[in-house]
């Protein structure tokens, strides 16, 4: 028999029912949908997680240390969140950026006339701090794809990236 354990915090609730997760907390509450095989179990009893299962196979323990990292970024998000920091970067035209709804405008990036824009997705929060843009929520999946959309949206394509290293790149990862 094969199992991985999940210590979850006191102020965190998990539940299961079927393929999906619900885990609530502090800073709010996460439903996850679960890739799962009929020969997984879950059992969540006082402060633990266990994902177990009877068959051994190399593919079933890649697939219950996968559910278990789902497990434990749904319990981190709600309980501590996750922030993305990028900075703007910029030597030959000043990039300006704004964020409209759930659209973050990229403009004036490399003299272009038309905005490039990104997708906000899901409850990611957005803010702008003079050069910096932080990108916050309690998804990592979300806070993680907005970051990389607003870091592609300012991809260089045809010039030196050398010496055009204009753009909107991710300084840090964390809490």
């Amino acid at each position: 028999m094969y199992f991985k354990e999940l210590q979850v915090p006191a102020d965190v609730k998990v539940e299961f029912s079927g393929n999906i997760v619900k885990a609530s907390g502090p800073k709010g509450a996460l439903e996850k949908k679960l890739e799962l095989i009929k020969d997984i179990k879950i059992e969540v009893a006082e402060n633990k997680v266990k994902v177990s299962s009877e068959n051994e196979r190399r593919k079933v323990k890649a697939l219950i240390g996968t559910t278990v990292a789902h497990i434990k970024n749904a319990v981190e998000g709600v309980s501590k969140g996750f922030t993305y920091r990028l900075r703007v970067v910029y030597s030959h035209f000043p990039i300006t950026v704004k964020i409209e709804g759930n659209r973050f405008l990229i403009q004036n990036f490399i003299g272009e006339r038309v905005p490039r824009v990104a997708k906000i997705i899901g409850k990611t929060q957005v803010k702008l701090e003079g050069s910096d843009v932080i990108v916050t929520g309690i998804d990592l999946d979300e806070v993680s794809h907005t970051a990389s959309r607003i870091e592609q949206a300012c991809r260089i394509v045809g010039y030196d990236k050398k010496k055009f290293m204009d753009g909107i790149y991710i300084v840090s990862k964390g809490e």
